[in-house]
């Protein structure tokens, strides 16, 4: 038996190869003739404020109690905040959320965002005990000081969860993330009110650091990114790609997360790198610049003869369904019935699901699906001539 023993370890050792060998090469996917279908050929279902959670319930009394006597901003009524989304993997395994929006403050040197001074103006301790709000590096929250709970407390934080999923789920529909740069904060605002926190502006060195922290969760090739480099290919502008159609199919994205920038860094970010070169995300552009290749229109009744145009002429448009709360108390449908034919890609909503408290105070079953129910479905305008190609699978 001894001298068995070799040969049986070496047959054990192969057999073991073999699997690991099956374990690690790349499954191939049938995904139908939609596959063939450009990015820029379908409308998927995305998230507004994705990492959103609702404010301390007391600080958000004191807020509803000020906005009854008029005194707040409108960019601060409270109603409009009444809502939370579930994390970001609920969203896309149990309901094919496949677009999310992240707004990101600037904390270089961390510790700025640690205090929610909010509270102090109902007598609670303002600390947050949230160790990672003091390190540096972007902070995830809504309204600094007054709507700050979330899912993620920073961008590496959102970014990993949303780098892991796709890991897990290398055939996934290319996912595309809103990545809004914020400077706004209340004490601009609301300056009879003490101690708030003190905007921190954006400068060159942040729009870098932006790039090397999604390089830091995907790998300085960014090879699970689409980049605007990726799309623009031999054209002179990223916009001249666009228009002639350049969009990767469907089979080329898959596996793909698409970051697209908007805000208070918008020019810094876009300055010194023509089209984009060598950025890691896209911008939110207007049609006519060179960096143009998603555009932003949120109104889909007003703007929708502007969407079906932009669509047709080639660019990724990002519409809302519904915006403060109004289409879940109200039931209307409206606003989504236009997003959905008006051609827009990416469909942003806060209703996914409807609000936990349906069918009472108020509520309404309101929520956001397509019409068949479908993941992701076959764009009207952009593709109108290729709807018989089927259904577009995961």
């Amino acid at each position: 038996m001894k001298c068995f023993a070799p040969v049986l370890l070496l047959l054990l050792f192969f057999v073991s190869s073999c699997e690991r060998d099956r374990e690690h090469k790349q499954k191939v996917y049938d995904n139908g003739p939609t596959d063939s279908l450009k990015i820029n050929e379908i409308q998927i279902i995305a998230s507004h404020n994705s990492y959103h959670l609702k404010t301390d319930p007391e600080l958000f009394a004191w807020l509803m109690s000020l906005d009854s006597l008029g005194v707040l901003p409108s960019a601060y009524g409270p109603g409009e905040i009444d809502y939370e989304h579930q994390p970001l993997e609920t969203q896309l395994n149990d309901y094919g959320v496949r677009g999310f929006e992240l707004d990101i403050n600037n904390d270089p040197q961390g510790g700025h965002y640690y205090h929610r001074q909010g509270l102090s103006l109902i007598a609670k301790p303002t600390a947050s005990g949230i160790d990672e709000l003091n390190q540096p590096g972007f902070k995830i929250i809504h309204i600094v000081d007054f709507d700050f709970n979330s899912n993620h407390n920073t961008f590496k934080s959102a970014l990993t969860a949303l780098h892991n999923w796709s890991k897990a789920h290398p055939n996934h529909l290319p996912l595309f993330v809103n990545v809004e740069t914020k400077d706004d904060v209340p004490a601009d605002q609301l300056t009879m009110l003490p101690n708030l926190t003190k905007k921190v502006a954006y400068d060159a060195d942040a729009c870098n650091k932006m790039d090397e922290e999604i390089k830091s969760v995907f790998g300085n090739d960014l090879q699970g990114v689409l980049t605007p480099d990726n799309v623009r290919g031999t054209y002179t502008t990223l916009e001249e790609a666009v228009l002639a159609g350049n969009w990767p199919q469907l089979y080329k994205a898959r596996g793909k997360v698409i970051f697209i920038m908007q805000g208070a860094a918008e020019s810094l970010y876009k300055a010194g790198h023509p089209s984009l070169q060598d950025r890691a995300m896209f911008v939110f552009a207007s049609p006519g610049t060179p960096e143009a290749a998603f555009v932003i229109l949120n109104d889909p009744v007003s703007k929708y003869t502007q969407i079906q145009q932009r669509v047709g002429q080639g660019y990724i448009v990002r519409t809302r369904s519904d915006a403060g709360t109004t289409q879940a108390r109200n039931n209307d449908y409206t606003d989504m019935n236009a997003a959905f034919s008006s051609g827009a890609q990416i469909i942003s909503t806060d209703y996914y699901k409807p609000d936990s408290r349906a069918g009472t105070g108020g509520w309404s079953n309101y929520q956001v699906k397509f019409p068949n129910g479908e993941l992701a479905r076959i764009n009207p305008v952009s593709a109108a001539a290729k709807q018989d190609l089927g259904v577009i699978k995961e």
